[in-house]
């Protein structure tokens, strides 16, 4: 029986569910190798914290691999010792928030029994891509394996340094990455903080810093100065909109909208958090309906407010932002940087307040929470740097990841499809729009495997150098 030989790159969710996915529909003689650096698989930015603070944002119940049988891990886990050691996780509403490396956990052990059950071989190999050649993927050990096809599930680069405070890089009150483990052991009890941006990293941050019983002032900001909405408690309505109503194509439409979709939701007593779930279950339709323009304009005009109601928090956090909001030890400022300046060991930052004057900060601990730098994916590794600086990728028009086509396969940089190496999670979010959530990128990481295992596999000495750019 002849052997195929699919290479996934990056083994966080994404690549470990396209893994799991290619073991439950391949069949035997197909061999699957996920390179990961990591020693577990399913540890990335997003479930490798180590830090009990971090909870997933929603409940237990909807999280789940695409296809799994509905509440699966939420069962897993209330079964678990890690439910019995956490009291916290379980919320009034009867809901759990375990901690979010419990899911990542979880994630892994699904590998593993396919690993260990499945007619298809699944393998991790603890190492790096560094290059890909010729259908060859070279490790940083030195390792070499041919490869029918590459799956790239590279998704998170770190968070970019602002222009103003590269010059302090190494300033010891810059913490520039709060990703890295134990990032945040340097901040002191009562230590001023500010944190720039006001995602859910900075709700990270500041449920970490609250775990270590820190007591000083923080100081939040970001350009429109909105913190991530609470989840949904308590319900288990929906709320559907109609598709099939005339619909302008535009940014401008879809926010006039979905605020006539919220108040129409709130005469039915229906809050607004149902109107964006239904949403977000149709975001990568509607995306791909709207011209590169709108795109754009979304981007550039909507998509903060987009993100804030729609990436929402765990109640638990919400409870820790909202008490230390009344305390006044956390302030949110919508404001923009434009000056810094080293104290010493302290740091000064000018404030220009979105309609009012500047205003001066000088702060202990400057903290960068801006989210990872999308736009500097294709420069944030050896491996990725090498394809694209041989054309066999480019950025997507929007410079939210990789230039795809409608099945996730790459395209290189005269535009021509590479059948051979696709994308799978975030990284293709410019074509597919919502990528971003749990939901959406486990239902993609399914349909790239379905598509790996209905795609043509030829021998390498047989593929059309017009196709095969790697």
């Amino acid at each position: 029986m002849s052997q195929q030989q699919i290479v996934i790159i990056g083994g966080g969710f994404t690549g470990t569910a396209v893994a799991i996915h290619l073991a439950r529909l391949g069949q035997e003689g197909l061999h699957v190798t996920v390179i990961e650096p990591r020693a577990q698989l399913a540890q990335g930015v997003a479930y490798g914290t180590t830090d009990p603070a971090h909870r997933i944002n929603v409940p237990a119940a909807r999280m789940q691999l695409a296809g799994d049988e509905e509440g699966i891990f939420d069962r897993d886990y209330r079964a678990s010792s890690a439910f019995q050691a956490d009291p916290d996780a379980l919320w009034r509403d009867g809901n759990v928030y375990p901690q979010r490396s419990e899911f990542g956990r979880w994630v892994n052990a699904q590998f593993v029994h396919h690993h260990q059950h499945s007619p298809v071989k699944l393998s991790h190999l603890c190492d790096s891509a560094v290059a890909l050649q010729d259908g060859v993927v070279t490790t940083a050990s030195g390792q070499q394996i041919r490869a029918d096809q590459v799956v790239l599930a590279i998704s998170h680069p770190p968070p970019e340094l602002p222009a103003l405070l590269k010059p302090l890089q190494e300033h010891p009150g810059l913490i520039a990455n709060p990703w890295q483990r134990d990032a945040l052991t340097q901040v002191a009890p009562d230590d001023r903080v500010a944190i720039i941006g006001s995602g859910l990293t900075m709700s990270d941050v500041v449920a970490s810093l609250h775990r270590q019983q820190h007591c000083g002032e923080i100081t939040v900001f970001s350009r429109r100065g909105q913190l991530p909405r609470a989840n949904l408690s308590g319900s288990d309505e929906t709320y559907t909109l109609d598709y099939s109503q005339p619909q302008p194509a535009s940014a401008r439409g879809w926010l006039h909208r979905v605020r006539q979709e919220v108040k129409q939701a709130a005469a039915m007593n229906l809050p607004w958090q149902l109107v964006l779930d239904d949403l977000r279950r149709n975001g990568q339709r509607i995306w791909q309906s709207l011209s590169l323009h709108e795109q754009q304009r979304f981007l550039h005009h909507l998509r903060p407010w987009w993100d804030v109601h729609r990436y929402r928090i765990a109640p638990q956090v919400s409870q820790v932002i909202r008490q230390q909001q009344i305390s006044g030890q956390l302030s949110l400022l919508a404001a923009r940087m434009s000056a810094v300046e080293s104290g010493g060991e302290t740091l000064r930052l000018t404030l220009h307040l979105r309609g009012a004057q500047s205003q001066m900060l000088e702060v202990d601990k400057v903290v960068v929470t801006t989210g990872p730098a999308h736009n500097t994916l294709l420069n944030s590794n050896a491996l990725l740097r090498q394809l694209h600086g041989d054309g066999v990728i480019q950025p997507d028009p929007l410079a939210l990841g990789i230039h795809v086509n409608a099945l996730s396969q790459t395209l290189n940089a005269q535009g021509e499809v590479n059948p051979y190496l696709c994308v799978a999670g975030p990284a293709a979010r410019g074509r597919f729009g919502e990528l971003m959530g749990l939901p959406q990128v486990a239902e993609h990481a399914e349909s790239v495997a379905r598509q790996l295992l209905t795609a043509p596999s030829l021998p390498l000495t047989e593929r059309c150098p017009g196709s095969l750019t790697y």
